[in-house]
């Protein structure tokens, strides 16, 4: 898969003409692995949620998305912004928060 273009600033993505903020790109290789995993689990949870009519299930799913893009810097405070400790927090929170 081509790697998406990104803005001059490198912050956001551009997806069919669409911009989108870009994954946190100081998060390590193998935790940064672990938080798409599992953003893509709770993905995967919200269709099955969905086919089964289980509304309680989708709410859990989608807010495990909205942890792991969290953690992932594309949501919540914008990673540009962040020091590096506090960068390195949020990416290990969200893999703390899936682990316990």
């Amino acid at each position: 898969m081509a790697e998406p273009e990104h803005t001059s600033d490198g912050h956001f993505v551009v997806i069919d003409g669409r911009r989108w903020r870009a994954t946190d790109p100081e998060i390590p290789p193998e935790p940064a692995a672990r938080l798409r995993s599992l953003l893509m689990a709770a993905r995967r949870d919200i269709s099955a949620a969905r086919r089964a009519e289980d509304a309680e299930a989708e709410r859990d799913a989608r807010a495990r998305v909205h942890l792991a893009k969290i953690a992932l810097g594309e949501r919540g405070t914008p990673w540009w912004e962040q020091t590096a400790s506090q960068r390195r927090q949020r990416w290990q929170d969200g893999l703390d928060q899936r682990d316990a």
